[in-house]
This record gives C-alpha cells, structure tokens and sequence, in this order.
C-alpha cells in the first residue's frame, strides 16, 4: 500500500517524537577520569613562574610542587635540591591583595596560603592536581608525617580539597572498589576544588637505608583511618610511581594496601614505546599522569613548543589514555595549558 507523500512525512515526525528522549542536546558534563588534560613539571620553581599565583593563572590543570622535611627546623621546605632551605616562588602572601609582590622563598606553608588567597579572587576555578613530590619522605621521627601534612592542608585549605573519602563517599569500601564504579565526579562538580597527588622522592628513592617510601606510607596511612573511621581526615592520594605492565600495584604493596591507590604516574615515552596497555587505566577509571610529554617520539620542544604540537602530543596522548600530561610548557598560553579533551 502506498502512503501518501502528507502521510508519511507525518508519519515520520511521530517516529523522531517516539525516538529522540526529551532531553537530546543536552550534554553531559565529563567525569574527572574521563579527560586529559595539561600539567606543569616544577611549577614552584621561579624560573617557570616569577610568584606561584602566575602558576595557578597559568591554566594549568597540575602544577608539581617538591618537598623536603628539614630535620633541623621541622619545617616543610619547598626546594629541587636544597633540602635545609627554601628556594621557590612562594611568596610571604596570605590575601588577595598581597599576591604577586611579597617576598618570595617561602615554605609549603606559605605556598597553601597562596593557593587559598588565589581561591579567593578565583572561586570558580578549574580542578586543580598539585602533585607533590617528597623528596626525602615523610620524617615521622620529627614530627613530619603523613597525619601531619594532612594537618596542615586541612588547616590552609579546608573545604577546597578534593580527599580520598569525597571519592568514598560513604559507598565504597577502598579507593579501588570507589574509582571502578566510576564514583568520580564531574571536572564540573570539582569547580573551585583542589586534588594533591603524592609520589615518593629522588632523594627518598636513592637512601640505601629507606625502604619505606612516601607511597607505601601514604598507602598505610589511609588504610589504617579507614579501619579505625577516620578516612575523612586524609587529605592526598597517593601515586604508584614508574611506568610498568599490567596493574603496578602487584608484587609492590601488599595485598592490604593495594585497594588504596588509583593515581598512577609514569614516563610517558615508557608507556608509549614499550607497547603498555594503558586501556587497564581508563577501563577502571584510574588517574594516570604521564611524564615528560614532551620527549614521546617525535620529541617536540620540552619548554617552548608551537600550539599545534601541544595540541598533537595532547591528542595522542589522550589515545594512550593519560589523564594528565606534563612538560616544562610554563611559557604557553592560558589557552594552551588550559586545555582538556577526552580521554580515550
């Protein structure tokens, strides 16, 4: 039987109608574990940024911070290799109006102070990794462990941290169990948020006489809060450090403490030539940064590539299914750094 042409063209809108839900075009926003996007390697150091505020207006979606516990004045210092002294630019700043101008050379202290004054005048901002490396570990002997630095976050930033029992959210029973449900929220829902990823340090990694890391520690440490109700106070996640086949918590941690990272951190050219299957990642929603993007076959300039390079290496990146790169691209634009695609 043939329809007529009024009829069917009738016909055919009801069919749109019954098959189009009602809220088509709307799109959703992506899961935190569902993007990749740029970071900066050493961002506290002056040579990137004169003051660590240009660092949080550079766009960047990580910034790295390195950290050493001073035996001598108990202090947390922010240095690359001076483990006694500040070298930094963190400046002496605890408000809005004294950003950009104070003196500089400061403790992680004073570099949380200036985190939370930039808050202030940007509330609305991107979600933010500070990854920190501790460069000689977690000092429990001065004072300087890992309930300690979750004091002093807490104290400086207070709700603006993004922590391991937000991820928990009073459902799941590990970090793991939490991340491949997909309980990560939306980049979003993390508007104005902060996230601190932990690796453990060169220094730390070198001492012939330290065999228990910042990871391991760390790793401990939120096991333990959990067992005894206290999860909420933990305020960083620690990172499998170094790129490896197939689940890198095997054989490292054990079987206590596994469940309790979802961050992962390697060299990127590592996963990429040597064949890893870094789907393992993105298929349970686990947090992978990767390294020195810069240095992935074809290299491309470590500091100053050209947007469309960025850009690229950002791509192939994401196909490897990296949530975070990072390189020494302090000098790119907002536009550059602020960049986010989909993660493969």
């Amino acid at each position: 039987m043939r329809v007529a042409r009024g009829t069917a063209a009738l016909l055919g809108a009801v069919a749109l109608l019954v098959v189009i839900p009602s809220n088509a075009g709307a799109a959703q926003a992506p899961k935190f574990s569902e993007t990749t996007a740029i970071g900066t390697h050493n961002a506290y150091e002056k040579s990137k940024y004169t003051y660590f505020a240009q660092a949080l207006d550079s766009g960047a979606s990580l910034l790295e911070v390195d950290v050493y516990t001073d035996p001598l004045t108990r202090r947390w210092r922010v240095s690359h290799s001076n483990p006694l002294g500040n070298d930094n630019n963190c400046e002496a700043a605890k408000t809005p109006g004294e950003l950009y101008g104070k003196s500089r050379n400061q403790d992680l202290g004073s570099c949380l102070d200036n985190i939370a004054a930039w808050h202030q005048l940007h509330p609305d901002h991107r979600p933010i990794v500070f990854k920190v490396e501790m460069k000689n570990g977690f000092n429990q002997t001065i004072g300087l462990g890992p309930a300690a630095f979750d004091t002093l976050v807490r104290q400086k930033l207070g709700s603006m941290v993004y922590k391991p029992s937000d991820l928990l959210d009073g459902k799941y029973p590990t970090l793991d169990a939490a991340a491949k449900a997909g309980a990560w929220p939306s980049r979003d829902d993390l508007t104005g948020k902060v996230i601190f990823e932990l690796i453990p340090g060169t220094v730390e990694q070198a001492n012939p006489f330290d065999h228990y890391w910042t990871d391991q520690e760390y790793g401990d440490h939120l096991r333990d809060l959990y067992a005894a109700g206290n999860i909420a106070t933990a305020q960083a996640f620690p990172a499998v450090l170094g790129a490896a086949a197939g689940d890198p918590r095997t054989g490292r941690y054990d079987a206590s403490i596994r469940p309790w990272f979802v961050f992962f951190d390697g060299n990127a050219a590592t996963y990429v030539t040597q064949g890893y299957d870094t789907s393992f990642y993105s298929a349970n929603h686990y947090i992978l940064i990767t390294t020195d993007a810069a240095g992935v076959s074809p290299a491309i300039s470590s500091t100053s590539p050209t947007d469309a390079e960025v850009a690229a290496r950002l791509a192939l990146l994401a196909g490897k299914h990296a949530s975070v790169i990072t390189s020494d691209w302090s000098a790119k634009s907002p536009a550059v750094l602020g960049s986010v695609v989909d993660r493969s």
